[in-house]
């Protein structure tokens, strides 16, 4: 089993990863964003390192997805991780343009081919003011330059990219805004039980509502 969690920065990815984590008995892959040099001058001045940022995340997850999923797969272990290799993309359609966008897309289509697909996408929705107070709450030093316009821009592509099955990938999701599931257990074992419906991994209940 291999599944993927999405969502735009701050709604709460590698969170829900590390606490599904023991009730699967899996192992997590986490996206390592803090080692990209650019990423502070990039949230500071978009357009000038841009091209920069997205080349060093590509090469990175590309390098990290290659040596690890294929491996716990092989292995037969359970997997979840908190970003995939296809959201890159993704990125790469808001922050560059003409031959820099160009040129992104035949380094990634070529790396592509090689990435293991999850089994399971979770794509965990929420609202861009939810977002901006995740991210404050948090208090990341690099996320602290962050405008809102950019979550916004983003949330709504994520919305769009993530609206229908990715790669054959079906795509599972959640809206969040209501959601703790640091703070009330109930919420995170319905997002579990929503999982082990989708994969039809026993024991679940029948389906359950989320919180209105």
């Amino acid at each position: 089993m291999y599944v993927a969690i999405e969502g735009v920065i701050g709604v709460g990815k590698t969170t829900l990863a590390r606490l599904l984590q023991p009730a699967f008995n899996a192992e997590i892959l986490l996206e390592v964003f803090e080692e990209n040099p650019f990423l502070s001058d990039f949230y500071a001045d978009r357009e000038r390192y841009a091209f920069q940022t997205q080349i060093f995340f590509l090469l990175s997850r590309y390098h990290q997805q290659r040596r690890t999923v294929h491996a716990l797969i092989a292995s037969g272990r359970n997997l979840f991780a908190d970003y995939t290799f296809a959201k890159d993309a993704l990125f790469a359609q808001i922050n560059l343009k003409g031959d820099e966008l160009d040129m992104y897309y035949k380094v990634h289509e070529a790396l592509a081919e090689k990435i293991e697909k999850p089994d399971l996408l979770v794509y965990l929705q929420a609202s861009t003011d939810t977002l901006m107070q995740r991210i404050a709450f948090r208090d990341r030093p690099y996320e602290r330059q962050m405008e809102r316009s950019y979550i916004d821009d983003l949330n709504h592509a994520y919305d769009s990219f993530f609206a229908k099955p990715f790669d054959h990938t079906p795509v599972l999701t959640i809206e969040t805004d209501k959601l703790n599931i640091l703070q009330t257990p109930e919420h995170l074992k319905l997002i579990e039980n929503r999982i082990r419906q989708s994969l039809k991994l026993p024991p679940f209940q029948q389906p359950l509502p989320l919180p209105e």
